[in-house]
């Protein structure tokens, strides 16, 4: 009966043993991915929001939707040091993909996105100081997800989106932060709608994929000395809702969207970009498929790059290994949309999304590395 027991009890310890090292193989340590929890929700359900650090150390939420058709004038800051959400000022409409870029002055340029069936060329700056957004020059063209590009010299690089639905533009412009004007600065290559834009080291962006009546593969370069645009390899795969980061040594990671399925087409491929070459070569695959993802992958203070959204489970590009690695703890749904922040402490703030419907969620959550 005694040799029973002890057989009983070895027998159990191995195999908890099995589970416990096939659990760990499946979500990597913490200390080497870093884990995700729940957070305070924010005041209202969103999604196609902005994110933006702000001086301060607070992160200015403006806009998205609570669903198709109702969008937000709204906005609120979430402050990391008490760990809440409060309302700030109000934006002049009600507006969903649209671009939010933190100037060196400390104020925030907002502009674009859809207010309704189309896009909107009104712009607004938002100040810290006051809490309010202020309504300043119209941008030349009605832009709904454009890219926004903060270019070396202070201005910003706002290029392609829908101007209609289904009327991808390949226009572009700047905004002259000297003068609170917008100027046509030509036009890409390829006319396209959630793409990427990426600033290189050298001071040009490589803008990439998107669609326009089609997913397209295709990528090209601005130069802020020549403003123009110069094509450049193609991705090697078609992709768009996708999301692009840059790496330490110079190069970019491109990874997930979808492809002309939609829905049905979403990707775990990745690529990365190397400006020295001109080319793309094929990278680890993510662990999970996802699209409809920030445009933004979250640069984390060692180099790795955050990837959110799409999935339950958030991964991270390690360049050292070349992989994508799971984070312990997950998302109760696949949100898209969402949006992801790097606050000072090295944490990143993930907010809003939906999930396959198109209600919005309030719910954040915190990623520690």
């Amino acid at each position: 009966m005694g040799r029973s027991r002890l057989l009983l009890v070895a027998f159990f310890t191995i195999m908890f043993a099995i589970a416990a090292t096939a659990f760990h193989s499946s979500f990597p340590s913490g200390s080497q991915t870093g884990s995700v929890t729940p957070a305070a929700p924010m005041l209202e359900p969103r999604s196609g929001q902005t994110s933006t650090l702000l001086p301060s150390g607070r992160v200015l939420i403006a806009g998205g939707m609570r669903r198709n058709q109702e969008f937000y004038k709204s906005a609120e800051l979430y402050d990391p040091a008490t760990e809440r959400f409060q309302a700030t000022g109000q934006m002049s409409v009600g507006r969903v993909g649209h671009i939010a870029v933190l100037l060196n002055s400390g104020k925030v340029l907002i502009a674009g996105g859809w207010i309704g069936q189309g896009g909107t060329d009104s712009a607004e700056l938002y100040d810290p100081a006051t809490g309010k957004f202020t309504s300043i020059a119209r941008m030349t063209v009605r832009r709904g997800r454009p890219s926004a590009t903060l270019l070396k010299n202070g201005d910003v690089l706002i290029a392609g989106g829908e101007e209609t639905d289904n009327d991808s533009l390949a226009s572009a412009e700047i905004f002259h932060v000297a003068t609170l004007s917008f100027q046509p600065v030509g036009s890409m290559h390829h006319a396209r709608v959630s793409h990427t834009a990426t600033l290189l080291k050298d001071g040009r962006v490589l803008i990439v994929g998107g669609y326009a009546g089609g997913v397209t593969s295709s990528a090209e370069l601005y130069d802020p000395q020549s403003s123009k645009f110069a094509e450049t390899t193609n991705m090697s795969t078609t992709r768009c809702k996708h999301t692009a980061g840059l790496l330490a040594d110079g190069t970019v990671l491109i990874a997930g969207g979808s492809d002309s399925r939609g829905w049905n087409g979403n990707l775990n491929s990745a690529e990365i970009y190397n400006p020295r070459t001109g080319k793309f070569t094929a990278a680890s695959p993510m662990n999970d498929s996802r699209f409809k993802l920030p445009d933004e992958a979250a640069q984390l203070s060692d180099g790795r790059l955050l990837i959110a959204g799409g999935s339950k489970r958030v991964e991270v590009f390690d360049p050292a290994s070349g992989k994508f690695l799971v984070a312990v703890g997950q998302l109760n749904e696949p949100w898209h949309f969402m949006t992801e922040t790097k606050l000072r402490d090295g944490s990143v703030l993930l907010a809003g999304g939906y999930p396959n419907g198109d209600q919005g969620t309030a719910q954040t959550w915190i990623y520690r590395p």
